[in-house]
């Protein structure tokens, strides 16, 4: 499967979309408005924020690994990565809302691009076990 193949994948597609709505969020909630540069700050809000922003970028470059590979074993790996990184991201969101985060109707709506990429990820999944 080349590149280009991969934006016709809705899992794919679905991860983009999560990935930019996190740039989004991401931008918007921390002090630090350098994105690049959020590693290096205090703020435990900013660092909520990278780790946001950084497995909301490794979801799609996770998808296409396991796309680019014909390894059974390696595939399942990547999807279980997946999978935490998924739950670490709403995992983020509960901890931008105690670190005092007020605009929640922001997170939750990062919450529901979460549960929408979680249904297109889960047939995915599937997709990889049958093959």
């Amino acid at each position: 499967m080349t590149y280009q193949s991969f934006g016709s994948l809705p899992v794919y597609k679905k991860a983009l979309e999560l990935r930019h709505m996190s740039r989004e969020i991401a931008s918007y909630v921390s002090f630090n408005k350098n994105l690049l540069k959020l590693y290096q700050s205090n703020s435990h809000r900013d660092n909520i924020a990278d780790s946001l922003l950084t497995d909301a970028i490794l979801i799609p470059q996770k998808i296409a690994l396991a796309e680019s590979t014909t390894c059974h074993n390696e595939r399942m790996k990547i999807a279980t990565y997946i999978n935490i990184m998924i739950r670490n991201i709403n995992s983020y969101c509960r901890g931008l809302e105690k670190d005092g985060v007020k605009e929640i109707e922001y997170l939750n709506l990062l919450r529901q691009e979460i549960k929408s990429f979680r249904k297109s990820f889960k047939i995915w999944r599937g997709s990889l076990s049958a093959e």
